[in-house]
C-alpha cells in the first residue's frame, strides 16, 4: 500500500484541530493547548495553528450556523467533520487561504471519517456565496448572561470587540516621558504612563523594548495600581503573575511582595523585572495557605477568575468559562479577598480587582465581603484618576466594559474597588 503524504501546510491545521480540542472539550485555555499542539512545529506554523484556532473560536457560533445549514443531519458538537469544516471555513472566509487549499488541507483531519461529506459540505457552501455575518455572534449562554447583567449596549459592544485582535497598550516606567514614547512609537496615549499601539505590532523589536521602557499591559489593567498612587511603603501583590501591576507599584515607588501560585510565571516575571531594571521580592506560594510575616501597607488582589473580561484578546475563555467554573473562581475569590485584609495594616488601603464580566466574581463578591467585615470602608475613585471616557459608578466602583473608549481601541473588562482599613 502507498504511503499517504499530506499537503503542505496539513500539519499546522492537525495543532490547530489539537488546539481546538483542547479548548471545547477539556476546557483548557488556548495557549496551554498550543503549547503541547504546538511541538515540533516551526515558528511560522505554530503561529498559523494559533491564528486558525483563535479566529475559528471568535467566529465558533456563526460557523457552526453555516454548517448546520447545509447538513441534513446535525453533526455532534465534537465530531471530527465540524472540526475539520470549522478549520476550513474560517481559513475561507476570515484568513484570505484560497478554498482549494483550506479544504485540501482540511480532508487529512477526518482520515477514517466521512471525507466525501465534509468536502461536499464546504464545496455546497462555497458555490452558495457563504459569508460570516459582519460580527461574530456570541455564544448564546454568554450573551445572555451579559445581556442581564450589563444591557443590549454592552453585548453589542462586546461583538464589535471580538471581531478582531484588539490593540496593543504599552505600560511606561516613567509616565514623564509619554509625549517621546508616544512620537517614538507612533502611537496614541489615553493617559499618562500609556501609550497604545495597533494590533499585530512587534513588541521585541520596538524601541524600549530592550532597555525596558515600557512593558505590555492593556489600559484596565493598569486601573487598580494608578489608584493606589505613588509608593508609600509596603505592598502586597497578590496572585501577581505575569508581573505587570508588579512592575508598575515598583516604578512608582512601592516596595514589593509579589506572590504566586506558579513558580514557572514568576520566572518570566523575573526576566521583566530586570529587563526593565526594577525590583521586587518574589514568592512562589499559594496566597490562600501562605502569609505575610507583617501586615503591609497596601495589599492588591487581582483576584483569579473566569478572566470572561479579556475576551477580546482570549476568545477561549467564552467557551470555556461556564457557570460551575465562575462559581468555583468565586469561591476562591472569597476566600482569598478574606485572608488577605487581614494583612493590610489599620488605615492601609485594599484593593480588589477582576478582569471579569461576571457580577459574582465583582460587585457581588465585594458586597459579601463589605457585609462581613465593618473595618473596610470604600474609598470612592474618582474621575480624574481614569482615562477620558472612563467614569466610575455612583458607588465609588468602576467597572471598565468593551463599551468604554469605543473610537479609540476599547478595554478589556473588569471590577476595580478600592477600600480603606479604618484606623
Amino acid at each position: 500500500m502507498r504511503p499517504r503524504f499530506d499537503p503542505v501546510g496539513t500539519a499546522a491545521r492537525r495543532a490547530a484541530l489539537r488546539v481546538l480540542d483542547a479548548v471545547l472539550r477539556r476546557g483548557q485555555p488556548i495557549e496551554a493547548g498550543l503549547a503541547r499542539a504546538g511541538e515540533g512545529l516551526s515558528p511560522a506554523d505554530r503561529g498559523l495553528a494559533h491564528a486558525i484556532a483563535a479566529e475559528t473560536l471568535r467566529w465558533l457560533a456563526d460557523l457552526d450556523t453555516l454548517i448546520d445549514g447545509a447538513t441534513r443531519q446535525r453533526l455532534p458538537d465534537d465530531a471530527k467533520a465540524r472540526f475539520a469544516l470549522r478549520i476550513a471555513l474560517v481559513q475561507a472566509l476570515r484568513l484570505g487561504t484560497p478554498p482549494h487549499a483550506a479544504i485540501a488541507t482540511a480532508l487529512p483531519l477526518v482520515d477514517g471519517g466521512p471525507r466525501k461529506l465534509v468536502h461536499g459540505v464546504f464545496g455546497a457552501l462555497m458555490r452558495g456565496g457563504a459569508a460570516l455575518p459582519d460580527l461574530p455572534s456570541l455564544p448564546p449562554e454568554v450573551a445572555a448572561r451579559w445581556l442581564a447583567a450589563h444591557g443590549q449596549a454592552m453585548v453589542d459592544a462586546a461583538r464589535a470587540a471580538i471581531a478582531a485582535p484588539p490593540p496593543v497598550d504599552l505600560t511606561l516606567a516613567d509616565p514623564g516621558t509619554t509625549a517621546e514614547w508616544v512620537e517614538r512609537l507612533g502611537g496614541i496615549s489615553l493617559m499618562p504612563g500609556h501609550v497604545r499601539l495597533p494590533a499585530g505590532a512587534d513588541v521585541p523589536a520596538l524601541p524600549g523594548f530592550a532597555e525596558g521602557a515600557w512593558w505590555v499591559q492593556d489600559l484596565a489593567a493598569t486601573i487598580a495600581v494608578r489608584l493606589m498612587g505613588a509608593g508609600a511603603g509596603t505592598a502586597l501583590d497578590l496572585c501577581a503573575a505575569p508581573g505587570g501591576k508588579t512592575m508598575q507599584l515598583a516604578a512608582a515607588g512601592w516596595s514589593v511582595t509579589a506572590v504566586d501560585i506558579a513558580e514557572q510565571r514568576l520566572i518570566r516575571l523575573r526576566e521583566n523585572l530586570s529587563r526593565t531594571g526594577l525590583s521586587a521580592e518574589l514568592v512562589a506560594a499559594d496566597v490562600t495557605r501562605w502569609r505575610p510575616d507583617a501586615p503591609a501597607d497596601a495589599v492588591l488582589i487581582d483576584a483569579p477568575c473566569s478572566a470572561t473580561g479579556i475576551f477580546r484578546r482570549h476568545p477561549d475563555v467564552l467557551h470555556r468559562a461556564h457557570p460551575r467554573l465562575i462559581d468555583e473562581t468565586a469561591a476562591l475569590q472569597a476566600t482569598i479577598l478574606s485572608r488577605a485584609a487581614d494583612w493590610v495594616r489599620p488605615g492601609g488601603q485594599l484593593v480588589y480587582a477582576v478582569c471579569s464580566l461576571e457580577p459574582v466574581e465583582g460587585e457581588g463578591q465585594l458586597a459579601t465581603f463589605l457585609s462581613a467585615r465593618d473595618d473596610f470602608v470604600v474609598e470612592p475613585i474618582t474621575g480624574d484618576q481614569l482615562p477620558a471616557g472612563v467614569t466610575p459608578r455612583d458607588d465609588g466602583k468602576l467597572r471598565t466594559l468593551p463599551t468604554m473608549l469605543a473610537d479609540s481601541g476599547r478595554l478589556d473588562g473588569f471590577f476595580i474597588a478600592r477600600l480603606r482599613r479604618r484606623p
